[in-house]
Protein backbone atom coordinates (compact mmCIF):
# COMPACT_ATOMS: atom_id res chain seq x y z
CA UNK A 1 0.00 0.00 0.00
CA UNK A 2 3.02 2.17 0.24
CA UNK A 3 3.30 2.58 -3.63
CA UNK A 4 -0.27 3.72 -4.34
CA UNK A 5 0.63 6.35 -1.29
CA UNK A 6 3.96 7.46 -2.48
CA UNK A 7 2.64 7.76 -6.22
CA UNK A 8 -0.17 9.86 -4.84
CA UNK A 9 1.54 12.09 -2.86
CA UNK A 10 4.28 12.64 -5.76
CA UNK A 11 1.17 13.01 -8.06
CA UNK A 12 -0.15 15.93 -5.78
CA UNK A 13 3.39 17.69 -5.61
CA UNK A 14 3.64 17.66 -9.33
CA UNK A 15 0.13 19.21 -9.86
CA UNK A 16 0.97 21.82 -6.85
CA UNK A 17 4.54 22.44 -9.13
CA UNK A 18 2.09 22.64 -12.54
CA UNK A 19 -0.50 25.28 -10.97
CA UNK A 20 2.20 26.90 -9.57
CA UNK A 21 4.35 27.92 -12.78
CA UNK A 22 0.49 28.38 -14.79
CA UNK A 23 -0.02 30.98 -11.66
CA UNK A 24 3.00 32.76 -12.63
CA UNK A 25 2.89 32.57 -16.09
CA UNK A 26 -0.70 33.92 -15.95
CA UNK A 27 0.78 36.82 -13.40
CA UNK A 28 3.61 37.60 -16.09
CA UNK A 29 1.11 37.55 -19.44
CA UNK A 30 -0.79 39.78 -17.21
CA UNK A 31 2.05 42.38 -16.37
CA UNK A 32 3.31 42.37 -19.93
CA UNK A 33 0.26 42.64 -21.64
CA UNK A 34 0.44 46.33 -19.53
CA UNK A 35 3.07 47.40 -21.84
CA UNK A 36 2.06 47.10 -25.28
CA UNK A 37 4.62 43.96 -25.94
CA UNK A 38 5.71 42.77 -29.24
CA UNK A 39 3.15 40.09 -30.72
CA UNK A 40 6.18 38.90 -32.67
CA UNK A 41 8.23 38.40 -29.87
CA UNK A 42 8.70 34.85 -28.75
CA UNK A 43 8.34 35.48 -25.46
CA UNK A 44 5.01 37.06 -25.61
CA UNK A 45 4.20 34.24 -27.87
CA UNK A 46 5.29 31.72 -25.55
CA UNK A 47 3.01 33.19 -22.61
CA UNK A 48 -0.01 33.24 -25.21
CA UNK A 49 0.44 29.77 -26.01
CA UNK A 50 0.70 28.52 -22.63
CA UNK A 51 -2.42 30.33 -21.00
CA UNK A 52 -4.80 31.47 -23.69
CA UNK A 53 -6.23 27.90 -22.96
CA UNK A 54 -7.01 28.37 -19.81
CA UNK A 55 -8.35 32.22 -20.37
CA UNK A 56 -10.55 31.98 -23.55
CA UNK A 57 -12.91 29.74 -22.07
CA UNK A 58 -13.19 32.23 -18.87
CA UNK A 59 -13.45 35.07 -21.75
CA UNK A 60 -16.44 33.41 -23.41
CA UNK A 61 -18.36 32.82 -19.57
CA UNK A 62 -18.13 36.66 -18.56
CA UNK A 63 -20.06 39.10 -20.24
CA UNK A 64 -18.23 41.88 -21.69
CA UNK A 65 -16.43 44.40 -20.40
CA UNK A 66 -14.01 47.13 -20.41
CA UNK A 67 -11.69 45.11 -18.28
CA UNK A 68 -10.31 41.59 -18.84
CA UNK A 69 -10.69 40.07 -15.37
CA UNK A 70 -10.11 36.48 -16.47
CA UNK A 71 -6.63 36.48 -14.91
CA UNK A 72 -8.34 37.40 -11.65
CA UNK A 73 -10.88 34.60 -11.99
CA UNK A 74 -8.16 32.07 -13.26
CA UNK A 75 -6.17 33.01 -10.28
CA UNK A 76 -8.86 32.29 -7.85
CA UNK A 77 -9.92 29.00 -9.66
CA UNK A 78 -5.67 27.92 -9.38
CA UNK A 79 -5.90 28.97 -5.68
CA UNK A 80 -8.71 26.50 -5.01
CA UNK A 81 -7.27 24.12 -6.77
CA UNK A 82 -3.99 24.37 -4.89
CA UNK A 83 -6.34 24.37 -1.51
CA UNK A 84 -8.78 21.74 -2.23
CA UNK A 85 -7.24 19.31 -4.37
CA UNK A 86 -3.75 18.92 -3.82
CA UNK A 87 -4.53 19.05 -0.05
CA UNK A 88 -6.85 16.60 -0.66
CA UNK A 89 -4.29 14.24 -2.34
CA UNK A 90 -1.93 14.61 0.20
CA UNK A 91 -4.20 13.89 2.49
CA UNK A 92 -5.20 10.56 0.86
CA UNK A 93 -1.31 9.99 0.14
CA UNK A 94 -0.88 9.67 4.43
CA UNK A 95 -3.99 7.78 5.11
CA UNK A 96 -3.08 4.84 2.64
CA UNK A 97 0.30 4.57 4.44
Amino acid sequence: MFVLSNFVIAFARVVELLLSILYWLILIRALVSWVNPDPFNPVVQFLNRTTEPILQPIRRLLPPMGIDISPIIAFLAIIFLKSFLVATLFDLGMRLR
